[in-house]
């Protein structure tokens, strides 16, 4: 149980011995029995969890929570999760900014974290735009073509680019430099008003409303990194 995130032994074998856990349906007040953990499920004062050796979440962030765990100005991203998840120690998987929405990977897997950001890896992202000018084709072209960053050495380009209506475009791009989607459209000379990231390799959010999550199944955590 301290390893599923219902703290440290002294605080689970409380727990245990006040008759707050059960197995199968059986309250287990004896803290130093012992179960196979595969497909283990067990209930902590009457919510049922599985026991899972490491988790891996899609989130629905909604905007004005930072992704960070010591958050500065605005609610934490971690406060929507239950307390158990949050205190095994779940990362994002890369940030979106405190007014940024959509589709938001979590997990206390730090290989996967990391292969699934590492800059060689290139998982493509897809992002609803708002801007706060109607795009012009100058824009678009520019933003295909590729525009030069502030403090970088080589252009960037959208990998993909459509303009649904003159102040909304969908873009995807396979880098996560910071703020690249916001500076990418100002160095095409235009301002992000809203952004929404819709997809996270062949991830999509699905029917998640804002603040909602979900467990990944084994499969969809392959395609969180596929292209």
């Amino acid at each position: 149980m301290q390893s599923q995130g219902f703290g440290s032994r002294k605080q689970c074998r409380t727990l245990i011995e006040a008759g707050r856990v059960s197995v199968a349906g059986a309250i287990c007040d004896a803290a130093g029995q012992d179960f196979a953990t595969a497909g283990l499920q067990y209930s902590v004062d009457g919510e049922v969890w599985q026991f899972r050796a490491r988790v891996y979440l899609l989130l629905h962030k909604p905007p004005g929570y930072e992704c960070s765990r010591n958050p500065q100005h605005h609610p934490s991203v971690l406060s929507l999760l239950p307390a158990p998840l949050r205190e095994r120690g779940v990362q994002c998987v890369g940030r979106l900014d405190e007014d940024t929405s959509g589709l938001l990977l979590l997990t206390d897997d730090g290989p996967w974290l990391h292969r699934l950001t590492h800059p060689k890896r290139h998982v493509p992202k897809r992002y609803a735009v708002r801007l706060k000018h109607a795009a012009t084709e100058a824009m678009l072209q520019a933003l295909q073509q590729g525009v030069l960053l502030h403090g970088e050495e080589l252009p960037v380009r959208a990998d993909e680019l459509a303009c649904s209506e003159p102040h909304t475009l969908l873009l995807s791009i396979d880098q996560g430099k910071y703020h690249q989607v916001k500076r990418m459209v100002a160095a095409a000379g235009n301002r992000v008003e809203a952004l929404h990231r819709q997809r996270f390799g062949q991830l999509d959010l699905g029917a998640l409303a804002p603040g909602e999550w979900r467990y990944l199944s084994a499969a969809e955590q392959a395609l969180a990194g596929a292209g």
